[in-house]
This record gives structure tokens, C-alpha cells and sequence, in this order.
């Protein structure tokens, strides 16, 4: 646990190399009831971080997000909505925590927050975890009559050069409509 660091969240699972799914769970009942960790939602805990005037602060939902995939094997990326403004292509923030998955959908609770894992196609989730899988659901966000050439410019500035190639790896695995855009946001710098 002190080498995922402070605010770390993790589940049983991360920990089976250790002992048996049983005894784990003993441990971090016990720990839980001494005040090391902190019970996050039903089979996830952290580290918590603690502020000297806010007290102890929430975890990141992407740490919450990322534990529950280790658990369970699944993958995850953010929704569409939350991929466009992370990558800058819509000033809105999301009101709702929603992450796509390859994994059963469900729903984690964490204190007041809400954290949705919504099931998305093998073929939906085949570049998750990489920038592209990024750009894709961002792109799905916008949709291709908003896709406008300051877009594409915005998308070429924030993507580094090995993100801009991998997208053309990964082309096939973007809907077609999208193919001439990322090409676009792809392309090396004109001399």
C-alpha cells in the first residue's frame, strides 16, 4: 500500500499474491477498523489523503475507476463527454462521473459522489487505455457536424507526436466517418 502512495485506491484482488481472498479481507477489515485506510465504496479502499484544514479529501474518481478495473479485469476510458473536455474540445464539464467499460455496468457509490460504468462494444473499447481511445470517444461526442477545422488545430497542438502517429495505427479502429478528420489532426507539420 505505501508504494501505490497516499490516496491510492485498491481492492482485495491487488493484494491476492499475499494470502488467500479471506484472510486479505481480515486484514483490511482490521486496518479499515483501526483508521490506516479508508472504505471507499463496497470492496474498494485507499489510503487517505488528508489536507490540514479540509481534513481527509476524496479520492480521484480515475483512482476509483482504475481499482474497480483490476478487480474485476475489465478496461475503462472516460465517456464521451468527459474525453472532449479533458482534450480541450468543449468548455462544458460533465455533471455526471461516467466511464465507458468493457466490464459489466454498475454504478459506484462513493460518499456523495456517483461514478457510472457503462458498457460499451469490444470494438468501442479496442483502443481504451491509449490516447486514441481518447480522441475516438471525444470525436463520437461532437459529433461529425461540429468537427470543426479549429477542432482538428486544438487536437493537433495537445497530441504529442507519437499520440498523433499512434492514431494512425489505430485508424482502423475508428468509425469512418472520423478517418479524413484524424488524418488530418495525424499529419506531420508542412515545411
Amino acid at each position: 500500500m505505501e508504494k501505490m502512495g497516499v490516496g491510492a485506491v485498491f481492492s482485495r484482488a491487488d493484494f491476492l499474491d499475499l494470502g488467500t481472498t479471506d484472510n486479505v479481507g481480515v486484514i483490511l477489515g482490521r486496518m479499515q477498523d483501526a483508521g490506516k485506510i479508508r472504505r471507499v465504496s463496497r470492496g474498494l479502499y485507499e489510503l487517505p489523503r488528508t489536507h490540514p484544514v479540509l481534513g481527509t479529501l476524496s479520492p480521484r474518481p480515475e483512482a476509483i475507476v482504475d481499482a474497480a478495473a483490476r478487480r474485476s479485469g475489465s478496461r475503462h476510458q472516460p465517456s464521451g463527454a468527459q474525453a472532449a473536455n479533458l482534450l480541450q474540445l468543449t468548455e462544458q464539464v460533465p455533471a455526471r462521473m461516467v466511464y465507458q467499460t468493457d466490464g459489466a455496468s454498475r454504478i459506484i457509490k462513493e460518499g456523495h459522489r456517483t461514478i457510472e460504468l457503462q458498457h460499451r462494444s469490444p470494438r468501442g473499447m479496442a483502443a481504451a487505455g491509449r490516447m486514441s481511445g481518447l480522441v475516438f470517444a471525444a470525436l463520437r461526442e461532437i459529433g461529425k457536424a461540429n468537427l470543426t477545422p479549429e477542432r482538428v488545430s486544438a487536437l493537433r497542438k495537445i497530441l504529442s507526436r507519437s499520440d498523433r502517429r499512434r492514431l494512425i495505427k489505430d485508424l482502423r479502429l475508428a468509425p469512418a466517418w472520423m478517418h479524413p478528420h484524424l488524418r488530418r489532426v495525424a499529419r506531420e507539420e508542412e515545411s
